[in-house]
């Protein structure tokens, strides 16, 4: 064997020896966590449980772990101080959130750029001074929030910070930036706060919709919000002296150029209201007709072989057409009026609307009841069998907080579920719509707990599944003629295809990374609870995929961490007519069902119970439980790097 073979196999050796012997990820965090606690000043008193043989770093003060992994670090208040060692923390893989607030570090802001998997930093009341440099945030792309506030920081704002394509939240106010405002990625943030500094020139065109609050104390800022109005940048020539020939020339150049912009943009806007009049003008003349669902093959009966049937349904918004195979319509109950599927394709019907499942129709069934028709076209994988055992046994549920199934119909291409029709429609068009109704307190409460019920009885009707509605949001929640809550679109996760599901039910919006588990459909709850209570849609059910699942609950807790008032969280038409104290109480079940941390999280019958315990009213007088019920929330412990 030559030197060479011996020196490779010796090497090899000593790899599978290392490999063999190298400490868990645990055991990784462990180490790395006590080498950065020894750059700490008050550390043996603030971390004095940060030891060696500690069976899980999830157990350490200040350690946020999700599915008992390592996830950010929450040291305030702590009294801590000394040298924060980024090159040691970049070796935690998981680290999502940083936060060391309210605690006596000193010095220039830390290269935390090195850390790619932040998305909170939280900084603020500290005493870092200095410039901070222009690329401090350069490759931090899941970067969302950002605290810097009350510190002693100098120098620009760094643009790399107003060019981070996630950011949610900023905070800089109370240090002494100075400079213009750079132009920021961002349009919509929850919380931006630029107070109290040195900064001066215009308002970027971007940031005109933020309150002028976020810009008080900066004397040398113009322009929208804030009422000191920029002057013309452009410099005049000296008195007594003309402007050179060439510069005349440009001058009536640019000139003719803008009248020329001017008459186009009159024209392009004169041609826009036509069109719009002219739109209008049809609208109105096709109003009064009623949507019908035609038929236009031969009747059902007839047929002796499996044929197709073509129907469209027509509305004013244009054309739609689907098929119909040959078959039956199946009720999933005996004490139903029957009616086969020619009378429902004779029915006259009306498009209510189109959702990530497929679209819903109201048809009027002659000498029959009035009934919702779901076309669904993402159950194609499933099985007939599989598919009739299924809404069997949705059929047999039976919950007055349940809207139930009457009749189902399979095909190859087209599945069809049919339901009662709700007069009152969607809890999401009552909050969110045009016309819809102001919801009062004592109804929405009332709401809320119908809602529970129901997912209460799902859970005990199916506990075989892990999220026995699988799709709950607002516009799944029908309100009949007492308002009282219907549940709809539920126990559907079996038979929708699983990519679709990903990407369309609600419960995949939680942040579970393993998919949607058991408290899935808690996190669904909770998210509807501050939906009714703040009246703020949750844009994240409009986008595909996780991405953006916890702004609306994230919204909530930044505004109770910076001392909310309820007039800025709860919604308007709520405040005068309920109690502030118990609406306090169900804004903190809705945040503990609304917990980032599955363990952390409520289950169904923790957060039912605690909602049964709500009182329509029972308040005082001077409207005082506002600030009580708010600040015993605020000295609860909220995981800052949700």
């Amino acid at each position: 064997m030559s030197h060479k073979t011996e020196h490779f196999l010796f090497l090899i050796i000593l790899f599978m020896i290392a490999t063999c012997f190298a400490p868990s990820h645990a055991d990784t965090d462990a180490q790395v966590l006590l080498n950065f606690k020894s750059f700490l000043s008050n550390a043996d008193d603030a971390l004095n449980n940060w030891v060696e043989n500690s069976i899980s770093v999830c157990s350490w003060s200040g350690i946020i772990c999700v599915n008992q992994k390592l996830h950010g670090l929450k040291l305030e208040n702590m009294g801590l101080g000394g040298t924060i060692r980024v090159d040691i923390l970049k070796q935690l893989s998981t680290l999502n959130t940083f936060s060391v607030m309210n605690n006596r570090f000193e010095g220039p802001f830390p290269e935390f750029k090195e850390i790619l998997t932040l998305r909170g930093l939280f900084l603020s009341n500290n005493k870092f001074s200095g410039e901070i440099p222009d690329d401090a945030f350069q490759g931090m792309r899941g970067l969302k929030r950002v605290f810097l506030a009350e510190n002693k920081f100098t120098g620009e704002i760094p643009k790399s910070l107003a060019q981070l394509p996630r950011l949610l939240d900023a905070d800089l106010h109370g240090n002494g930036f100075q400079g213009n405002i750079p132009e920021f990625q961002q349009r919509d943030f929850r919380v931006f706060d630029l107070s109290n500094n040195q900064l001066e020139g215009p308002i970027p065109e971007s940031l005109s919709n933020v309150g002028p609050n976020a810009f008080a104390g900066n004397q040398g800022l113009c322009g929208k919000p804030v009422s000191n109005p920029c002057s013309s940048s452009s410099t005049p020539p000296s008195s007594g002296q003309n402007p050179p020939s060439d510069q005349k020339h440009e001058n009536k150049k640019h000139h003719h150029l803008l009248i020329t912009i001017i008459v186009v943009v009159i024209v392009f806007v004169l041609a826009l209201i036509l069109a719009l009049l002219f739109l209008r003008y049809r609208r109105s003349q096709t109003a009064d007709e009623k949507p019908v669902l035609i038929h236009h093959a031969q009747p059902l009966q007839q047929s002796q072989n499996t044929s197709t049937v073509s129907i469209e349904i027509k509305d004013t918004a244009g054309e739609a057409s689907m098929k119909i195979e040959d078959g039956d319509l199946n009720f999933v109950t005996n004490d139903r009026e029957a009616f086969d599927l020619q009378d429902l394709l004779r029915a006259s019907a009306e498009v209510l609307g189109s959702g990530s499942f497929g679209s819903t129709y109201k048809a009027m069934v002659v000498s029959g009841p009035v009934v919702v028709v779901k076309r669904f076209k993402h159950m194609n994988v499933v099985k007939k069998k599989e598919f009739s055992e299924h809404m069997k046994r949705l059929g047999r549920l039976s919950h007055p907080n349940l809207l139930p199934l009457v009749a189902f119909y399979y095909g190859k291409e087209e599945k069809l579920l049919v339901q009662d029709f709700v007069e009152n429609g969607s809890l999401a068009s009552h909050l969110h719509g045009r016309g819809g109704s102001e919801l009062n307190w004592p109804t929405r409460l009332k709401i809320i707990k119908g809602v529970a019920r129901g997912l209460a009885y799902l859970y005990r009707e199916f506990p075989d599944q892990k999220t026995p509605h699988g799709h709950l949001k607002s516009s799944n929640v029908l309100l009949d003629h007492k308002f009282e809550p219907r549940l709809t679109e539920y126990g559907l996760g079996a038979v929708v295809e699983k990519k679709h599901a990903q990407q369309f039910m609600a419960a995949n919006k939680s942040p579970e990374k393993e998919g949607p588990g058991e408290k899935s459909d808690v996190w669904c709850l909770g998210i509807l609870i501050l939906e009714v209570l703040t009246g703020k849609f949750p844009a994240n059910y409009v986008r595909h995929g996780k991405e953006g699942s916890e702004e609306l609950a994230l919204w909530v807790e930044s505004m109770v961490r910076e001392g909310w008032n309820a007039g800025e969280v709860l919604d308007k038409s709520i405040i005068s007519n309920g109690d502030g104290g118990e609406m306090v109480k169900l804004l903190r079940i809705g945040m503990s069902c609304c917990e980032w941390s599955v363990e952390s999280r409520w289950d169904w019958k923790e957060a039912v119970a605690k909602i049964e315990e709500l009182k329509e009213k029972d308040y005082q007088e001077d409207g005082s439980e506002f600030e009580s019920e708010r600040d015993q929330y605020l000295s609860s412990s909220i995981d800052s790097g949700i």
